[in-house]
């Protein structure tokens, strides 16, 4: 417990699904003169279950990847049990908005929690509120190191992108349909992707940054932060790390041209090629090209709006500010 109050503190669950990967972070959240902060964090966990699997195309969860989701979700929760978690939310992010079936999917979920006693109600939350949870799980560290704002926080989806910017607070936000797993199934068929499929995508990629421009201004920018895996996998690579190891990419500081290199040399690549890198999880293989691609471009954008020459990496995102932002509502 805080020593600031003694006896504020409470154990939660947040749990972040999206396209790809579905997470768990089990935090022992504390209030210390009037703020919430992070403390023990007893359990983290990722799985990659593609549950936007052909979303894109059909406008609807598979049933195979609706029951992979729903099996790792089940194991989540009995986990929780286990920690004697007392508050668990669980955000869905951009497949579950797409998804016409959401409603049955988001009530499985439900059922598999209740189970282990959780009363959770699983969220399809919208963009916005994507944008604010990752922003608010990034920035805090980042502010606590002296890192300075204006932060835009990039967060690269399997569906979606969020650009978040601000400082204290958001102050303009976009979410945008392109991702690693929508882009990969839209245009990458190749392996390696052909200069056409490359271009292809590329058009999305630009129409995407353009859309986020509007509300978003790239030129305001002090600090570019990126957070979720496509990014910390590709800052891995930039690294040329053994393994990959989550305290050597949190908060690391990069050269624009070390990150833009290293996220071309991920797309040229075929699936074989990438698969050998040992810091790369096998669920990412096949769409980390696609991936990578939109990191490679959004940062070129702000560079030319900013005149960045760095990029920040943060290991802490939505799955951080939804534990947190959840503890406060109790604690505050």
């Amino acid at each position: 417990m805080s020593a600031a109050q003694p006896g504020r503190g409470r154990r939660v669950a947040a749990v972040d699904c999206g396209t790809n990967s579905i997470r768990l972070l089990v935090l022992e959240a504390h209030l210390r003169d009037g703020v919430v902060v992070a403390g023990e964090q007893p359990h983290r966990e990722n799985r990659i279950v593609r549950l936007g699997q052909g979303v894109d195309a059909t406008g609807r969860i598979a049933p195979d990847a609706m029951e992979r989701t729903v099996a790792a979700a089940a194991d989540y929760a009995a986990l929780c049990a286990e920690h004697a978690v007392e508050q668990v939310r669980f955000v869905a992010t951009s497949a579950s908005r797409d998804a016409e079936n959401a409603a049955e999917f988001t009530a499985a979920i439900a059922a598999v929690f209740a189970e282990h006693g959780f009363t959770t109600a699983p969220e399809v939350i919208s963009g916005d509120e994507e944008a604010r949870l990752s922003f608010l799980g990034a920035t805090g560290p980042l502010r606590a190191r002296g890192v300075p704002g204006p932060f835009l926080v990039v967060d690269l989806g399997g569906g979606s992108t969020e650009f978040v910017l601000g400082d204290e607070a958001v102050q303009a936000a976009r979410s945008v349909d392109m991702g690693s797993v929508r882009l990969t199934e839209r245009h990458l068929h190749s392996d390696p992707p052909t200069p056409q499929e490359v271009a292809a995508a590329l058009e999305d990629v630009d129409a995407g940054i353009d859309l986020a421009a509007e509300v978003v201004d790239l030129s305001a920018v002090t600090t570019l932060v990126g957070v979720a895996g496509t990014i910390t996998t590709t800052t891995a690579h930039a690294l040329g790390l053994p393994e990959y190891d989550r305290a050597a990419i949190d908060g690391v500081t990069l050269p624009v041209d070390q990150v833009r290199a290293a996220a071309r040399d991920l797309t040229a690549r075929s699936r074989a090629q990438r698969g050998e890198l040992p810091y790369l999880h096998p669920g990412r293989v096949d769409v980390i090209g696609a991936g990578a691609l939109v990191w490679q471009r959004v940062v070129q954008r702000v560079e030319q709006a900013a005149g960045i020459t760095t990029v920040t990496v943060s290991e802490s995102d939505i799955l951080d500010g939804t534990a947190l932002d959840m503890a406060a509502r109790h604690l505050s």
